[in-house]
C-alpha cells in the first residue's frame, strides 16, 4: 500500500509540472492583460504603464515568466522603477517555495487572499455537502429498495427537474420569492436575506446565521442531491441483483442488514469516484452561489480575478485545485480497498 501511495505521489509531480505550464500560457495568451484596464484612462501615460510592466515583471518573455513564478526570481536582478537600483519590492520565491506572489489588484500575498476566503467557503460548502449527503442516500437508497413506487415515481421526476434547472436561475428565483414577495409576518421585513454571511452591525445569533445559509445551501445542493440519488440508486439496483445479496438473505439476515452493510456498501463505491471529483468544490465553491448571494468565498474571489486579470489569484487558486483533484482521487482509490475487499494495491 505504502509503494503504490509514493508511486501514485511521485506520477503526480510531472502531472502538475505540465498542468501548471499549459495554465500559464493559457492565462497570459488571453487578449488584453492585467493593466488593459489603465490603457483606458487619461491620468495613466505610456511611461506609467511600462514602469508596471516591470513591477509585475510583465515586461519580461513569457518563459521568464513562467520561470519566476516556478522557481522565484532570487537568481536575476529586481528593477523595478528603472532607475538600475535593485528593488526589494516584487521579489519572490517561486511556487516550488511555497510563494504565489503578490496579488494585481491588492498588492497582498496570493495565499493571504486565498486564506482570507477559504474558511467561508469551506463554511458553506462543507454545509451543503453534508446536507447532500443526509438527502441523496436516503432518497437513492429507497427509490432503488421500492423500485417504481410511488415514492420512486415522486424522487425521479423531482431528480429530472433538479438536474434540468440551471443553477444560476434557481438562485434568482429564491430571491425573488423569499426575499422580494414574502415577508416576515412579525417584523413586516423580508422572510429571508438576500446574501451576506450575517447581518451586519448585529449581535451574533445562530438563528441569524442560519437564515443567511438557508438560501446558498438551498441553491447549492439541488443539482447535487439530483445528481446523486440517481446515481445511488442505479447503483443499488445493480447490487442488490448480485448473488452474495441472495447468499446473505438465504443466510437468514435480517433485510435492514442486508441492505446497509452489503448491498450499501458495495453501492458506494462508483459514489467514492463521483464524490472525489466534486470534493475540491469545497475549495474553490460555488461561484453562481457566492455571486448571486454576495457570499465572500473561493468562488467569488476566483470570478473577480479572472475579470480583472489578477493572474497570481487565478494561477494559484487553479494549482492548488489541481493538488486537491489528484489528492482526493488518490485517496478514492485507497477508499475502494476498504469497500471492497477484491481490490488489492500490494
Amino acid at each position: 500500500m505504502l509503494n503504490y501511495i509514493i508511486r501514485r505521489l511521485l506520477q503526480a509531480v510531472p502531472m502538475l509540472f505540465l498542468l501548471s505550464l499549459i495554465l500559464f500560457v493559457l492565462i497570459n495568451i488571453v487578449p488584453g492583460g492585467p493593466l488593459a484596464g489603465y490603457g483606458r484612462t487619461r491620468r495613466i501615460n505610456e511611461e506609467k504603464i511600462e514602469q508596471l510592466k516591470r513591477q509585475f515583471g510583465l515586461d519580461k518573455p513569457l518563459p521568464v515568466q513562467y520561470v519566476v513564478w516556478l522557481v522565484g526570481n532570487d537568481w536575476m536582478h529586481i528593477d523595478a522603477d528603472g532607475d538600475g537600483v535593485a528593488e526589494s519590492y516584487g521579489e519572490r520565491k517561486g511556487i516550488l517555495r511555497g510563494d504565489f506572489g503578490f496579488s494585481f489588484r491588492s498588492r497582498k500575498p496570493v495565499l493571504e487572499e486565498i486564506s482570507d476566503r477559504l474558511g467561508n467557503t469551506i463554511y458553506l460548502m462543507g454545509i451543503t455537502l453534508l446536507v447532500v449527503a443526509l438527502i441523496a442516500i436516503p432518497i437513492g437508497v429507497i427509490s432503488a429498495i421500492k423500485q417504481y413506487s410511488w415514492f420512486d415515481l415522486v424522487a425521479t421526476t423531482l431528480s429530472f427537474m433538479g438536474q434540468a434547472i440551471p443553477e444560476f436561475w434557481l438562485g434568482l428565483v429564491l430571491l425573488l420569492i423569499f426575499y422580494v414577495r414574502l415577508n416576515n409576518p412579525i417584523t413586516g421585513d423580508s422572510l429571508l436575506p438576500s446574501g451576506g454571511m450575517y447581518t451586519l452591525g448585529a449581535d451574533f445569533s445562530v438563528w441569524d446565521w442560519a437564515e443567511h445559509l438557508i438560501l446558498p445551501v438551498t441553491m447549492g445542493m439541488v443539482g447535487w442531491v439530483a445528481w446523486y440519488s440517481r446515481f445511488l440508486r442505479s447503483s443499488m439496483l445493480e447490487t442488490i441483483h448480485q448473488d452474495y445479496i441472495r447468499t446473505a438473505r438465504a443466510k437468514g439476515q435480517k433485510e435492514r442488514i442486508v441492505m446497509v452493510k452489503h448491498a450499501l456498501k458495495n453501492a458506494l463505491i462508483p459514489l467514492v469516484t463521483l464524490f472525489a471529483l466534486d470534493f475540491p468544490y469545497i475549495f474553490t465553491g460555488s461561484i453562481y452561489v457566492e455571486l448571486i448571494f454576495s457570499w465572500p468565498g473561493m468562488g467569488r474571489l476566483f470570478y473577480d480575478s479572472a475579470v480583472h486579470r489578477d493572474y497570481p489569484v487565478l494561477m494559484g487558486i487553479l494549482i492548488i485545485s489541481a493538488c486537491l483533484i489528484m489528492v482526493c482521487n488518490l485517496a478514492a482509490d485507497l477508499a475502494y480497498a476498504y469497500l471492497d475487499p477484491r481490490v488489492r494495491y500490494d
